[in-house]
Protein backbone atom coordinates (compact mmCIF):
# COMPACT_ATOMS: atom_id res chain seq x y z
CA UNK A 1 0.00 0.00 0.00
CA UNK A 2 1.37 3.41 -0.98
CA UNK A 3 1.64 6.19 1.58
CA UNK A 4 -0.65 9.16 1.03
CA UNK A 5 1.71 12.05 0.13
CA UNK A 6 -0.69 14.47 1.83
CA UNK A 7 -0.31 12.83 5.24
CA UNK A 8 2.39 14.26 7.52
CA UNK A 9 5.46 12.06 7.79
CA UNK A 10 6.66 11.02 11.21
CA UNK A 11 10.13 12.23 12.17
CA UNK A 12 12.38 9.34 13.23
CA UNK A 13 14.30 9.53 16.52
CA UNK A 14 17.20 11.99 16.25
CA UNK A 15 20.68 10.91 17.31
CA UNK A 16 23.76 13.13 17.32
CA UNK A 17 27.32 11.85 17.09
CA UNK A 18 30.15 14.09 18.29
CA UNK A 19 33.28 12.42 16.96
CA UNK A 20 36.10 12.34 14.45
CA UNK A 21 35.87 11.58 10.75
CA UNK A 22 37.34 8.33 9.37
CA UNK A 23 38.14 8.85 5.70
CA UNK A 24 38.12 5.06 5.17
CA UNK A 25 34.49 4.87 6.28
CA UNK A 26 34.94 2.05 8.80
CA UNK A 27 34.89 3.88 12.11
CA UNK A 28 34.24 7.36 13.50
CA UNK A 29 31.38 9.51 12.31
CA UNK A 30 30.94 7.44 9.16
CA UNK A 31 30.37 4.26 11.18
CA UNK A 32 28.13 6.12 13.62
CA UNK A 33 25.80 7.40 10.92
CA UNK A 34 25.58 4.00 9.24
CA UNK A 35 24.65 2.30 12.51
CA UNK A 36 22.09 4.98 13.33
CA UNK A 37 20.44 4.58 9.93
CA UNK A 38 20.46 0.78 10.18
CA UNK A 39 18.60 1.05 13.49
CA UNK A 40 15.91 3.35 12.18
CA UNK A 41 17.05 6.72 13.48
CA UNK A 42 18.10 10.02 11.89
CA UNK A 43 21.82 10.54 12.44
CA UNK A 44 23.40 13.99 12.74
CA UNK A 45 27.02 14.91 13.31
CA UNK A 46 29.44 17.27 15.01
CA UNK A 47 32.89 16.72 13.52
CA UNK A 48 35.63 17.12 16.13
CA UNK A 49 38.62 16.02 14.06
CA UNK A 50 39.53 14.91 10.57
CA UNK A 51 41.71 11.85 10.09
CA UNK A 52 43.53 10.47 7.07
CA UNK A 53 42.73 6.83 7.74
CA UNK A 54 42.44 3.56 5.87
CA UNK A 55 42.49 -0.18 6.54
CA UNK A 56 46.13 -0.03 7.60
CA UNK A 57 45.98 2.75 10.18
CA UNK A 58 45.82 6.48 10.77
CA UNK A 59 48.22 8.50 8.65
CA UNK A 60 47.25 11.90 10.02
CA UNK A 61 44.79 13.67 12.33
CA UNK A 62 43.74 17.30 12.65
CA UNK A 63 41.41 18.48 15.40
CA UNK A 64 38.90 21.24 14.74
CA UNK A 65 38.78 24.47 16.78
CA UNK A 66 36.54 24.42 19.84
CA UNK A 67 34.41 27.19 18.32
CA UNK A 68 33.71 25.05 15.27
CA UNK A 69 32.63 22.12 17.46
CA UNK A 70 30.46 24.36 19.63
CA UNK A 71 28.82 25.99 16.59
CA UNK A 72 28.00 22.64 14.96
CA UNK A 73 26.42 21.38 18.18
CA UNK A 74 24.31 24.47 18.74
CA UNK A 75 23.27 24.59 15.08
CA UNK A 76 21.87 21.06 15.23
CA UNK A 77 20.41 21.04 18.73
CA UNK A 78 18.81 24.50 18.68
CA UNK A 79 16.96 23.92 15.42
CA UNK A 80 16.50 20.17 14.87
CA UNK A 81 16.65 18.90 18.43
CA UNK A 82 18.07 15.61 19.60
CA UNK A 83 16.89 12.46 21.40
CA UNK A 84 20.30 10.98 22.28
CA UNK A 85 23.97 11.88 21.89
CA UNK A 86 27.04 9.70 21.34
CA UNK A 87 30.60 10.95 21.75
CA UNK A 88 33.70 9.43 20.22
CA UNK A 89 37.11 10.87 19.34
CA UNK A 90 37.59 14.21 21.10
CA UNK A 91 41.38 14.45 20.72
CA UNK A 92 42.31 17.18 23.24
CA UNK A 93 41.48 18.47 26.71
CA UNK A 94 39.98 21.61 25.20
CA UNK A 95 37.58 19.64 23.02
CA UNK A 96 36.69 17.24 25.85
CA UNK A 97 35.82 20.15 28.12
CA UNK A 98 33.93 21.98 25.37
CA UNK A 99 31.78 18.93 24.62
CA UNK A 100 31.24 18.13 28.28
CA UNK A 101 29.96 21.65 28.81
CA UNK A 102 27.54 21.32 25.90
CA UNK A 103 26.26 17.98 27.17
CA UNK A 104 25.56 19.34 30.64
CA UNK A 105 22.39 21.01 29.39
CA UNK A 106 21.40 18.49 26.71
CA UNK A 107 18.74 16.77 28.82
CA UNK A 108 18.91 13.54 26.79
CA UNK A 109 20.76 10.20 27.17
CA UNK A 110 24.48 10.47 26.47
CA UNK A 111 26.69 7.53 25.44
CA UNK A 112 30.39 8.22 25.95
CA UNK A 113 32.84 6.07 24.02
CA UNK A 114 36.14 7.27 25.55
CA UNK A 115 38.19 6.68 22.42
CA UNK A 116 41.89 6.52 23.22
CA UNK A 117 43.50 4.59 20.37
CA UNK A 118 42.47 3.29 16.96
CA UNK A 119 42.04 -0.38 16.05
CA UNK A 120 45.62 -0.24 14.74
CA UNK A 121 47.06 1.26 17.94
CA UNK A 122 47.27 4.86 16.74
CA UNK A 123 46.69 7.43 19.54
CA UNK A 124 43.46 9.44 19.14
CA UNK A 125 43.43 11.20 22.51
CA UNK A 126 46.18 13.36 23.96
CA UNK A 127 47.53 12.10 27.29
CA UNK A 128 46.87 15.58 28.68
CA UNK A 129 43.15 15.07 28.02
CA UNK A 130 42.73 12.04 30.29
CA UNK A 131 41.96 14.08 33.40
CA UNK A 132 39.31 16.02 31.49
CA UNK A 133 37.69 12.77 30.35
CA UNK A 134 37.68 11.50 33.94
CA UNK A 135 36.41 14.67 35.63
CA UNK A 136 34.30 16.39 32.94
CA UNK A 137 33.10 13.91 30.32
CA UNK A 138 32.40 10.68 32.21
CA UNK A 139 30.16 12.45 34.78
CA UNK A 140 27.95 13.55 31.85
CA UNK A 141 27.48 9.99 30.59
CA UNK A 142 24.35 7.93 30.85
CA UNK A 143 26.47 5.01 29.63
CA UNK A 144 30.26 4.84 29.27
CA UNK A 145 31.53 2.16 26.89
CA UNK A 146 35.30 1.69 27.36
CA UNK A 147 37.21 -1.28 26.01
CA UNK A 148 39.87 -2.88 28.18
CA UNK A 149 42.71 -0.70 26.87
CA UNK A 150 40.66 2.41 27.63
CA UNK A 151 39.80 1.10 31.10
CA UNK A 152 43.53 0.71 31.81
CA UNK A 153 44.28 4.15 30.36
CA UNK A 154 41.60 5.87 32.46
CA UNK A 155 41.70 3.90 35.71
CA UNK A 156 44.91 1.89 35.83
CA UNK A 157 42.89 -1.32 36.22
CA UNK A 158 44.17 -4.09 33.97
CA UNK A 159 41.67 -6.80 33.13
CA UNK A 160 43.23 -10.23 32.75
CA UNK A 161 40.10 -12.37 32.91
CA UNK A 162 36.33 -12.20 33.21
CA UNK A 163 36.46 -11.89 37.00
CA UNK A 164 38.29 -8.55 36.65
CA UNK A 165 35.41 -6.94 34.74
CA UNK A 166 33.59 -6.04 37.99
CA UNK A 167 36.67 -4.28 39.32
CA UNK A 168 37.02 -2.39 36.04
CA UNK A 169 33.36 -1.35 36.12
CA UNK A 170 33.66 -0.07 39.70
CA UNK A 171 36.69 2.00 38.75
CA UNK A 172 34.88 3.57 35.78
CA UNK A 173 31.68 4.20 37.77
CA UNK A 174 33.75 6.06 40.36
CA UNK A 175 34.14 8.87 37.80
CA UNK A 176 30.37 9.43 37.65
CA UNK A 177 28.64 7.80 34.66
CA UNK A 178 25.25 6.29 35.52
CA UNK A 179 26.14 3.00 33.81
CA UNK A 180 29.39 1.39 32.69
CA UNK A 181 29.56 -1.08 29.82
CA UNK A 182 32.94 -2.79 30.06
CA UNK A 183 33.67 -4.46 26.75
CA UNK A 184 35.58 -7.71 27.21
CA UNK A 185 36.18 -8.34 23.55
CA UNK A 186 39.96 -8.46 24.02
CA UNK A 187 39.72 -11.44 26.39
CA UNK A 188 39.81 -15.04 25.20
CA UNK A 189 36.76 -17.27 24.79
CA UNK A 190 33.27 -15.92 24.20
CA UNK A 191 32.83 -12.16 23.75
CA UNK A 192 31.66 -11.12 27.22
CA UNK A 193 30.65 -7.59 28.25
CA UNK A 194 29.50 -6.35 31.66
CA UNK A 195 26.86 -3.65 32.01
CA UNK A 196 26.31 -2.32 35.51
CA UNK A 197 25.20 0.74 37.43
CA UNK A 198 26.91 -0.49 40.58
CA UNK A 199 23.75 -2.18 41.83
CA UNK A 200 22.41 -4.39 39.06
CA UNK A 201 24.56 -6.38 36.64
CA UNK A 202 23.87 -7.58 33.13
CA UNK A 203 26.34 -10.00 31.55
CA UNK A 204 26.16 -10.04 27.77
CA UNK A 205 27.67 -13.00 26.01
CA UNK A 206 28.02 -13.86 22.36
CA UNK A 207 29.98 -16.34 20.31
CA UNK A 208 33.32 -14.94 19.20
CA UNK A 209 33.44 -14.84 15.39
CA UNK A 210 36.69 -15.75 13.70
CA UNK A 211 36.85 -12.63 11.55
CA UNK A 212 39.74 -10.17 11.53
CA UNK A 213 37.66 -7.45 9.87
CA UNK A 214 36.45 -5.63 12.98
CA UNK A 215 37.32 -1.99 12.30
CA UNK A 216 34.69 0.30 13.84
CA UNK A 217 33.36 -2.15 16.42
CA UNK A 218 33.48 0.27 19.36
CA UNK A 219 32.03 3.22 17.46
CA UNK A 220 29.26 1.03 16.09
CA UNK A 221 28.30 -0.43 19.47
CA UNK A 222 28.15 2.97 21.19
CA UNK A 223 26.11 4.44 18.33
CA UNK A 224 23.73 1.49 18.42
CA UNK A 225 23.21 2.02 22.15
CA UNK A 226 22.48 5.71 21.55
CA UNK A 227 20.06 4.86 18.73
CA UNK A 228 18.14 2.46 20.96
CA UNK A 229 18.07 4.94 23.86
CA UNK A 230 16.64 7.53 21.46
CA UNK A 231 13.66 5.24 20.88
CA UNK A 232 12.88 5.14 24.58
CA UNK A 233 14.41 1.82 25.56
CA UNK A 234 15.95 1.40 29.00
CA UNK A 235 19.74 1.19 29.25
CA UNK A 236 19.77 -2.63 29.70
CA UNK A 237 17.36 -3.04 26.76
CA UNK A 238 19.35 -0.65 24.56
CA UNK A 239 22.66 -2.34 25.31
CA UNK A 240 21.27 -5.85 24.71
CA UNK A 241 19.84 -4.76 21.34
CA UNK A 242 23.10 -3.02 20.42
CA UNK A 243 25.14 -6.09 21.36
CA UNK A 244 23.00 -8.26 19.07
CA UNK A 245 23.35 -5.78 16.21
CA UNK A 246 27.13 -5.38 16.49
CA UNK A 247 27.65 -9.14 16.85
CA UNK A 248 25.97 -9.62 13.48
CA UNK A 249 27.99 -6.76 12.00
CA UNK A 250 31.23 -8.36 13.17
CA UNK A 251 30.25 -11.75 11.74
CA UNK A 252 29.62 -10.04 8.38
CA UNK A 253 32.77 -7.88 8.42
CA UNK A 254 34.42 -7.78 5.01
CA UNK A 255 37.88 -7.19 3.52
CA UNK A 256 38.65 -3.66 2.40
CA UNK A 257 42.08 -2.45 1.36
CA UNK A 258 45.20 -4.26 2.50
CA UNK A 259 44.60 -4.25 6.25
CA UNK A 260 41.70 -4.64 8.69
CA UNK A 261 38.31 -4.29 7.03
CA UNK A 262 35.17 -2.86 8.65
CA UNK A 263 32.20 -4.49 10.30
CA UNK A 264 29.15 -4.56 8.04
CA UNK A 265 26.60 -2.03 9.26
CA UNK A 266 24.09 -3.21 6.65
CA UNK A 267 24.32 -6.93 7.47
CA UNK A 268 20.59 -7.22 8.10
CA UNK A 269 19.82 -5.93 4.60
CA UNK A 270 22.28 -8.03 2.59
Amino acid sequence: METDPQLPRKTPPRVLTVAGSDSGGGAGIQADLKAMLALGTHGMSVVTAVTAQNSQGVQGAWELPADAVRSQFRSVVDDIGVDAVKTGMLASAELVETVAGLLADAGVPVVVDPVGVSKHGDPLLAASALDSVRTKLLPAATVATPNLDEVAQLTGVRVEDEADLRRAADAVLAFGPRWALIKGGHLGGDAVDLLTDGTEEHWLRSVRHDNRHTHGTGCTLASAVAARLATGRTVPEAVADAKEYVTGAIAAGFPLGEGIGPVDHAWRWR
